[in-house]
């Protein structure tokens, strides 16, 4: 089923998620939707708090569902290591047509539980860095606005409101 994405400024994505505590049926249902609605909305990454849940729970697939092998849900994850830096364009589903450089470290490592509860450790570079963390920032809560510096923070508050304003948004 493909869920419904909010946008800035739902209240939803400022919200910290609450930690999984119950792998069962009903959260691989809601993975495998939001695995769904992720495509349907042609991107590469998805957390819970997009789609109205304030729970700590993530979906990413850079193949946008070309390789099963790259489908990634991400249950209570964490960052336990940070190296280097790039700066680098990003999106975000819950901000349409909006897109800004910003800052994130070039490799991560991560902690997470599948979908299952079964724990976890893997890397990622580039891309996927890119991805755990802005995936990650929305289950703390944190939007990709409050990574851009504060001139592209104000250019991209203006272009939203006029979009409001203007019936676009």
């Amino acid at each position: 089923m493909i869920l419904k994405i909010v946008k800035y400024p739902e209240p939803v994505l400022d919200t910290p998620g609450e930690p999984v505590v119950e792998f069962d049926g009903e959260l691989r249902k809601f993975v495998a939707d939001m695995f769904e609605t992720m495509y349907a909305s042609q991107g590469v990454g998805l957390a819970a708090q997009q789609v109205g849940v304030a729970r700590r729970i993530t979906v990413i697939d850079l193949s946008m569902g070309k390789d099963p092998a790259q489908k990634l849900a991400l249950v209570n994850p964490e960052i336990i290591a940070r190296e280097g830096r790039q700066y680098e364009e990003e999106g975000c589903l819950s901000f349409p047509e909006i897109r800004e450089k910003v800052v994130r470290a070039a490799k991560v490592r991560i902690r997470a539980q599948d979908e299952n509860g079964k724990w976890f450790e893997m890397d990622g570079e580039e891309l996927l860095a890119r991805a755990f963390q802005h995936e990650f920032d929305h289950l703390d809560g944190v939007l990709f606005l409050s990574r851009m510096s504060p001139l592209k923070r104000s250019m991209t508050l203006r272009k939203i409101r006029k979009m409001q304003r203007e019936g676009n948004w």
